[in-house]
């Protein structure tokens, strides 16, 4: 049965906390902006109405669950701070004297609410960031940044060996003789940690084909299902880093500096509020079509405005200058989009493409008279007559039949139509989004992976933003307030 956390208090809650709370503290400030009841809302169908035990209040159980996040604590050590701390006790709505939830309860709880769910908690909170009037709502950053997996990385012996090892701990829940006598001869062996040998590797790669195939269909249906799983990890497309974690993946933060885990995917504000997360494997391309389209869709369906999209030259394509055209303000605009060129055109820094008039001009300026289509883009050509003779002709592209062409990618066309004064510094302000990426990993955690699983990291990774937007939220309200006290006073 669903729990309800009382707002009011006890008289002598009231008098304890009055008196030893520190005053000014962001956690109360936090408590007086943010309205955390949507919690209540959002879990309503979890419990059965009239049904059992009231169950803790699951706003006091969300409220455990930010402090976590807030402040770089475990489920064992909030349910420990929250049985001293005082002020973490008033935050959470406990009384002064009543019991702590465990960290098992946080863990089922967590687990309970799923990715979907605190999805739509980072869209409440996110709601009333706009309500208040805080976001800027003019230029919307797209960036990615890593967040390694909690994994040990084994080589590929030790992969297998492992893969072996689950499967005969699975026989042995039914028949422990027959799971002792296979692991004489499938065992995980012994290697005393030196390098393995091409012809060991081999060795260990046929070993585990022939255990699989002797022990799929001769001992229980779990057993077949974890060697088809096992069989997919380890000779599928995508070959997996870890057992422990085979959502993880092998990705790069540049060429030189590989990681195994995940990619964090965001849209941001102006105000330097997160409202769009997509999480991503770690060797996927973030600047990939799919992914900021996933990004964009985020963002309408939470009514989210904005006037131009800004991204690095990693999103650098006519697909996604495409994608971001497509998009319209709520003057029902094109949204722009912001983004650098990886690399210039080979000759088009001497000649000048017209978007007006959709020709292209030379050094000599002289027009193009036609174009011709070409893959992903079309070559402009001018005609023979002002070619012949040009003073300039021996600086140009290669002739061809006596005339030059020039060609002009699809992608270099598109982002002519975003060529404006506000583009320069619309690009400057990517560094917003790589400054909310340093409080993230340097204060709450999101540098490394918590949990094992793409669901439960994606989790850790939506509340880390929450938390961070709401903390936001209060230092904006802060700033808004000390501005409007200058305006009275001065």
């Amino acid at each position: 049965m669903l729990g309800k956390r009382d707002p009011q208090g006890s008289f002598f809650g009231h008098y304890v906390y009055g008196r030893h709370l520190p005053r000014g503290h962001e956690l109360m400030r936090i408590d007086e902006e943010v309205d955390f009841s949507f919690v209540e809302v959002e879990t309503r169908d979890l419990y059965e109405e009239g049904l059992g035990r009231p169950s803790w209040p699951p706003e006091v159980l969300f409220r455990m669950v930010f402090l976590e996040y807030y402040d770089g604590l475990s489920d064992v050590q909030v349910s420990e701070q929250c049985g001293y701390n005082m002020l973490y006790r008033w935050f959470v709505g406990l009384e002064v004297g009543e019991a702590t939830p465990d960290d098992t309860t946080l863990v089922v709880f967590r687990r309970r609410l799923g990715q979907e769910r605190v999805e739509r908690f980072l869209s409440r909170v996110n709601e009333q960031v706009k309500a208040k009037g805080l976001l800027v709502g003019r230029h919307k950053i797209l960036d990615a940044t890593h967040v390694i997996a909690d994994v040990a990385i084994p080589s590929t012996v030790g992969l297998l060996r492992q893969a072996r090892k689950r499967v005969l701990k699975v026989i042995g829940k039914r028949y422990p003789l027959c799971a002792e006598k296979l692991g004489e001869t499938y065992g995980e062996g012994d290697r005393r940690g030196r390098r393995a040998t091409e012809e060991e590797l081999v060795a260990e790669v046929e070993l585990t084909r022939a255990f699989f195939l002797e022990a799929k269909g001769k001992y229980t249906e779990e057993t077949d299902r974890v060697i088809e799983e096992m069989e997919g990890m380890l000779y599928g497309e995508e070959k997996v880093v870890s057992l422990v974690d085979p959502d993880a993946r092998w990705g790069y933060k540049d060429e030189d500096h590989p990681f195994c885990g995940y990619k964090v995917h965001v849209g941001c504000d102006e105000s330097e509020i997160v409202t769009s997360v997509d999480l991503l494997s770690g060797n996927e391309n973030e600047g990939a079509e799919k992914n900021v389209r996933s990004l964009l869709e985020r963002e309408r369906e939470s009514g989210m405005e904005y006037e131009a999209v800004v991204a690095d030259a990693l999103y650098d394509s006519a697909e996604n200058r495409k994608a971001i055209h497509e998009e319209r303000t709520s003057a029902g605009e094109r949204v722009k989009a912001y983004i650098p060129s990886r690399q210039k055109g080979k000759w088009l820094g001497r000649f000048r493409y017209d978007l007006k008039g959709d020709r292209v001009i030379c050094p000599a300026r002289q027009f193009s008279i036609g174009k011709s289509s070409h893959e992903q883009g079309w070559l402009y050509y001018f005609s023979v007559g002002s070619c012949r003779g040009c003073p300039y002709r021996e600086d140009c592209p290669p002739f061809n039949e006596g005339r030059v062409r020039v060609f002009v990618s699809e992608d270099y066309q598109l982002k002519v139509l975003d060529e404006n004064p506000e583009r320069k510094e619309a690009l400057k302000k990517r560094s917003l989004i790589e400054r909310r990426f340093g409080v993230g990993k340097k204060w709450h955690g999101l540098g490394r992976a918590r949990y094992w699983g793409k669901g439960k990291v994606a989790i850790q990774v939506l509340m880390t933003f929450l938390v961070m937007n709401v903390k936001r939220m209060v230092k904006l309200l802060q700033a808004r307030e000390q501005e409007v006290g200058l305006l009275e006073t001065g």
